[in-house]
């Protein structure tokens, strides 16, 4: 299998905490050949899609280590084209640059892309869960997305509770993630001027989202493999942050996914897979769906290490098998097509 990851630089690898990696790692094990590439690497030249990549070059023998398998990964950089490799991994950071996609579709119908191109466009911000269809708020909380501050303003006033969550549309790994209280009403101005305004007189937009009761004991990270879940974590907030994310300095534990949690994955699981949105994390707050992450969903190794599992060979076998299939169907409709030419 010939495997492209669209991704961030190889340089920006944390080895102990890198999902990215791991993926990488579990791949040239098993002697597929491994290349990356950054967003910016893409290029068009007559017509055709290249990446300027970076190809591993398969080792002696793979190290066990993470550590040591980052530490001495050599690369041979070549410009290649796209529609030559069998899949393409999309693991770049959020927020997507959408031209990135415009030069992949040229190559959709010949390479397997995870996640789908289409699935990527509508889902790789923080307004999809608004498509899962919850009218009564059963497993999504109450949420408001705008960049008119005096509506937000209104929304907060409103609500009911004390306490909302307030993000950008477009943040990551919890930045800008903070919790407002009615009590603090006099700083949301200009919290909203900071969050809304860009120096250049553009703006974004901001979503209010109603807090969950619980949230301050930490949210559960689920991985989902084809639409069923793979494996889940619990992540727990520091002793001065409300975020759990692990990036923003929690912690992590063992989670066993609860009745109300099962529930919802298979709530979700059949628009996922209709999406195209083959390997996706989401993040729960008791039972309640907070977000949904396409772009590259982490958490693999901590799942790992509480559950001593390595969810990596279930997604790279899941790769193998779609590489497979689709072969099979290239194969017969050149063969379909050949019985024509012959007629």
């Amino acid at each position: 299998m010939n495997i492209c990851f669209i991704m961030y630089p190889w340089e920006d690898i944390s080895p102990e905490m890198d999902s990215s990696l791991l993926l990488i790692h579990e791949c040239v094990k098993r002697g597929h050949k491994v290349a990356l590439a950054t967003p910016a690497n893409l290029t068009i030249r007559d017509s055709i899609t290249y990446g300027f990549c970076k190809m591993i070059q398969k080792p002696e023998k793979v190290s066990v280590s993470l550590k040591s398998f980052y530490k001495h990964t050599n690369f041979k950089e070549k410009m290649l084209p796209l529609a030559g490799f069998d899949v393409i991994f999309m693991r770049a950071n959020p927020p997507l640059d959408p031209i990135v996609l415009n030069f992949l579709d040229s190559v959709k119908d010949d390479v397997f892309i995870v996640n789908d191109l289409q699935g990527l466009r509508e889902a790789n911000n923080k307004l999809y869960t608004a498509a899962l269809d919850d009218p009564n708020n059963e497993i999504i909380p109450k949420t408001h997305v705008s960049k008119n501050k005096s509506y937000l303003k209104q929304v907060i006033k409103e609500n009911e509770r004390d306490k909302m969550i307030m993000k950008p549309l477009n943040g990551f790994g919890g930045s800008g993630v903070i919790l407002l209280e009615k009590s603090a009403l006099s700083n949301i101005s200009s919290l909203l001027d900071f969050y809304i305004d860009n120096k250049d007189g553009s703006s974004n937009y901001v979503i209010l989202q109603d807090y969950i009761e619980g949230a301050d004991q930490g949210d559960v990270r689920i991985l989902l493999l084809g639409g069923k879940p793979i494996g889940a974590v619990r992540r727990i907030p520091g002793s001065d942050d409300h975020r759990s994310n692990i990036s923003a300095g929690g912690s992590f534990a063992k989670h066993v996914l609860t009745k109300a949690e099962k529930e919802l994955c298979k709530k979700i699981g059949d628009k996922l897979v209709s999406d195209g949105l083959h390997f996706v994390g989401i993040d729960v707050i008791n039972g309640m769906l907070v977000e949904v992450n396409v772009m590259s969903p982490g958490g693999i190794n901590y799942i790992n290490k509480v559950n001593k599992t390595k969810i990596q060979e279930k997604i790279i076998d899941f790769l193998e098998d779609k590489v497979v299939n689709q072969q099979k169907a290239f194969k017969r409709r050149a063969q379909l097509k050949n019985s024509l030419s012959d007629a």
